[in-house]
C-alpha cells in the first residue's frame, strides 16, 4: 500500500459502510465518502477525508465523487462498493420499476464504478483493489429479499469477470457476503437460524473488506466471501 493510499466508500453514512470507512483509516488511507443522506460528509471530516452528498445509482453523483478523489489526491487504491437494500415482497408482485431500481442500486453502480476508476488504477504502479458488499443470498437466494438474491447473483458473476479482465494490471475484485447485520434488527426467529447465534457487527463485516484491501490479500480476486455467522449451508 503506498504512503498516501485513497478509499472510496459509498454509502459511508452509517451502518457497514461507516464501519469501513473507520477501518479503512484506521489502516492509513484517506476516505472520500459518499452517501444520500449526506451523513458521509461528517463522518469523512471526523476522519480527516472528504464527504459527499449523493446517491449510488446517479451516474453523475459517482462521476463527481471519482472526479473529485482524483484531483484531490492524484490517485485511488481502493473502492468499497456499499449500498442499501432494493424492493422486498412477494416474487411476482415486485413492480418492474422495482427490479430496474434495483439493477442500478446492486449490479449497475458497480459496473459504472469500475467504469470510472480503472483507468486511474491502471495508470498507478501498483494497481488497487475493489470490494463489493454483497449479501449472503446471492448463492442461496432467499424468498424474503428476491431482488437482492437475482441481482447480487449477478453481482458475483461480474466481480469475476472483471477480476480475470484486470488481474494482469494488477487490480483486484473481491465481493464479502454479509448474513445478518446489526445495523439492523434481527428478531429472535432470525437469531436461531444463526450458528454463531447472533448477527455479525458492522466492524467484523469491514475487517473482511479491510484485508480485501490489503496487501496482504494481494493475490485474492475473483472471490465471493461470506461472513455470515455459518447462515449459509453449502461448502
Amino acid at each position: 500500500m503506498p504512503e498516501e493510499a485513497v478509499a472510496i466508500v459509498t454509502a459511508a453514512g452509517s451502518g457497514i459502510g461507516e464501519a469501513c470507512a473507520r477501518r479503512l483509516s484506521e489502516d492509513g488511507y484517506t476516505p472520500v465518502l459518499l452517501s444520500r443522506s449526506g451523513a458521509a460528509v461528517d463522518v469523512a471530516d471526523e476522519l480527516a477525508g472528504v464527504g459527499f452528498e449523493g446517491d449510488v445509482t446517479d451516474p453523475d453523483a459517482l462521476a463527481a465523487l471519482v472526479g473529485a478523489a482524483r484531483e484531490r489526491y492524484g490517485r485511488i487504491d481502493a473502492v468499497v462498493n456499499n449500498t442499501g437494500h432494493p424492493a422486498s415482497g412477494d416474487l411476482l408482485d415486485i413492480a418492474d420499476d422495482d427490479w430496474h431500481e434495483g439493477l442500478d442500486l446492486v449490479l449497475l453502480n458497480v459496473v459504472r464504478m469500475a467504469r470510472l476508476v480503472t483507468p486511474i488504477m491502471e495508470s498507478q504502479d501498483d494497481g488497487g483493489a475493489f470490494v463489493n458488499i454483497s449479501t449472503f443470498s446471492a448463492f442461496e437466494p432467499s424468498t424474503d429479499f428476491p431482488v437482492s438474491s437475482v441481482l447480487r447473483a449477478g453481482l458475483g458473476s461480474f466481480t469475476k469477470l472483471y477480476a480475470d479482465r484486470y488481474a494482469d494490471a494488477g487490480i483486484r475484485m473481491n465481493s464479502v457476503q454479509p448474513g445478518f447485520v446489526d445495523s439492523f434488527e434481527v428478531d429472535e426467529e432470525t437469531r436461531a437460524e444463526i450458528p454463531m447465534g447472533r448477527p455479525a457487527r458492522t466492524d467484523e463485516i469491514a475487517d473482511a473488506v479491510a484485508y480485501l484491501c490489503s496487501d496482504q490479500a494481494s493475490y485474492v480476486t475473483g472471490q465471493n466471501v461470506r461472513v455470515d455467522g455459518g447462515l449459509t449451508e453449502s461448502v
